[in-house]
């Protein structure tokens, strides 16, 4: 993925290939058992290329508003297509992929009002300002974080479904418990992934309501019109 570097890739486009390459995953996901491990691997690249899209923004000063919105769009793409997905068949709760769309839907509403309005990033004209916001949202750490254990979850289920799952699992058919320890493994982790999901929102939902009920709160300006307020 290096060599991406050196050619007319761009941190957009290299966005938009891990959506497609993620696309790609889901639907080998069920299709036998070598199919499934394939979509585990074209799963690890999606996050790859996750992390490269970024890093590539930064090294060669291509970050722009749009990139970052993009960037966005193709996280929420991915994590929903892949918890909706599991739960369709059954491997976690019809209330995962609510709650992500959930989140999701709230905090990118707040971040389309403040962008515009012209407010975004971490500046004196960003919307968040707290260290803590940064923190938790922005931070490379947290960033770092919260991609490992999506596709740690991704990864896990994915090699569940190949390995325990179907007339053709390469496991077959397990004790009750060792079944239950691999379920509740799930659980935990799909769970887990799901809390500091919200937990990383919270900035954006506090803040963003703060700065909202500031904005709400001035004096209209001159000739504007009320749609526009």
């Amino acid at each position: 993925m290096a060599g991406l570097f050196n050619t007319g890739w761009t941190p957009n486009k290299i966005t938009l290939l891990r959506v497609a390459v993620g696309f790609a995953a889901v639907s080998l996901f069920g299709r036998g058992t070598w199919a499934n491990l394939f979509a585990v691997a074209l799963t690890v690249a999606a996050i790859a290329l996750d992390a490269l899209d970024g890093h590539l923004a930064r090294k060669k000063q291509m970050a722009t508003p749009l990139g970052a919105q993009l960037d966005v769009l193709g996280d929420r793409m991915i994590e929903n297509l892949y918890f909706t997905y599991f739960a369709v068949v059954g491997m976690v709760s019809f209330w995962l992929p609510v709650l992500f769309f959930a989140r999701g839907a709230a905090t990118d509403f707040l971040r389309g009002l403040a962008l515009k309005s012209g407010h975004s990033g971490w500046g004196a004209n960003g919307m968040l300002q707290t260290w803590w916001g940064k923190a938790l949202v922005a931070s490379r750490w947290s960033r770092g974080l919260y991609a490992a254990m999506k596709c740690l979850c991704f990864c896990y289920l994915g090699l569940e479904l190949a390995l325990t799952r179907g007339p053709v699992a390469l496991i077959g058919t397990l004790a009750s418990n060792v079944h239950m320890t691999i379920r509740t493994l799930a659980y935990v982790l799909t769970w887990t992934t799901a809390a500091f999901c919200l937990v990383r929102g919270l900035p954006v939902l506090i803040e963003g309501w703060n700065y909202f009920a500031r904005a709400a709160a001035a004096p209209p300006k001159t000739g504007m019109a009320r749609e526009a307020a």
